[in-house]
């Protein structure tokens, strides 16, 4: 499984560390990932995510996952929650 978040596509980072000598090697900053469930109103079920801390909070902010995923627009959205969407859209119709 990719080391992405779902919500807000936050992917691992690449740097340096650098020591007291200055000797840079190469390191990864990784996302702080959780997996979390979050319950949808219209589907009726939760919903199993990979999200990172910062993609929790903005969920709980605009009200659910439902709200928020059909607040952002398609080219936002990753693959599994494009998927999301869609079958959110089909149930409210």
């Amino acid at each position: 499984m990719t080391k992405r978040c779902n919500i807000t596509n936050v992917k691992p980072m690449v740097g340096n560390n650098v020591s007291h000598a200055v000797n840079k090697t190469k390191r990864k900053f990784l996302p702080n990932l959780h997996n979390t469930s979050f319950y949808s109103e219209i589907l009726g079920k939760k919903i199993k995510m990979q999200v990172t801390s910062k993609g929790i909070k903005t969920v709980e902010k605009n009200g659910g996952i439902d709200n928020y995923i059909l607040g952002l627009k398609n080219s936002k959205l990753s693959v599994e929650t494009k998927k999301l969407k869609k079958a959110i859209l089909k149930v409210k119709a």
